[in-house]
């Protein structure tokens, strides 16, 4: 290519960064804020999305995991729309650098995910169940979050109903939640198998995911094409400039 012909295709694909970047940055910055609202005031926004939101407004700490992520899509944005705009060679390799990590993360905690399901089950039994049994019942916000998830999923605790045994709720009444029992079944003051949902919301969450795994799968391969055409249009930027 000419000279002029390299000038121009840099340039498109300096300004296609910048776009691409600015538009993380601004997404980043609406789930940063989204985050921070949830996190301060989950119950207004519950009151405006409907009771479905707070299936996982607590139970999976959402405000939390979108200031996180919300975070990282500023620095991400910032990083590449300014390294482009400003022909930074050194924002523009910290922008691969970090892209290339979170991909790497993403490929790990997949193959993670696909092979250690059963030690991701331990990990989150080990510090959802201890929650339940003492936050089930004393902590309304919590107890409405998880008495959704229930019903909505059609199951009981996060492994079975016995993660509710021993629970402050449990101690308190005498019977397991409500949302735990078959309803053709009710009342029983002391509720076993045949009286309680027998599946655990995790291994419940785990059957939507498989029943929906192309879709799933279909955005992460997304996602991914995405990251490393990022990181392919940074690194051309950097050779670029390096070459002038």
């Amino acid at each position: 290519l000419s000279p002029g012909a390299k000038m121009g295709c840099f340039t498109f694909i300096k300004v296609m960064m910048i776009l691409f970047n600015l538009a993380i940055f601004l997404s980043g910055g609406t789930l940063l804020g989204v985050g921070i609202w949830v996190a301060v005031d989950d119950q207004s926004f519950v009151d405006i999305f409907g009771g479905l939101s707070s299936t996982v407004v607590q139970v999976v700490y959402v405000g939390y995991f979108l200031i996180v992520i919300g975070s990282i899509l500023l620095v991400i944005g910032f990083l590449g729309c300014y390294g482009a705009q400003k022909d930074s060679k050194c924002l523009l390799m910290m922008f691969f650098s970090v892209v290339l990590i979170i991909f790497i993360a993403e490929i790990a905690a997949a193959v993670v995910a696909l092979v250690y399901t059963g030690l991701a089950e331990t990990l989150l039994s080990a510090v959802v169940t201890p929650l339940l049994k003492e936050k089930y019942g004393p902590d309304h916000s919590f107890t409405h979050v998880w008495n959704v998830t229930m019903e909505e999923i059609k199951c009981c605790g996060l492994n079975n109903y016995t993660d509710f045994t021993n629970s402050t709720w449990y101690e308190d009444h005498k019977v397991y939640p409500d949302a735990c029992l078959v309803r053709e079944l009710l009342p029983l003051a002391h509720p076993h198998l045949r009286g309680c949902l027998p599946q655990g919301c995790f291994h419940q969450i785990l059957k939507e995911i498989r029943t929906n795994a192309g879709v799933v799968g279909g955005v992460a391969a997304g996602i991914a094409a995405l990251e490393v055409a990022a990181m392919v249009v940074s690194m051309y930027l950097y050779c670029y400039l390096d070459q002038k």
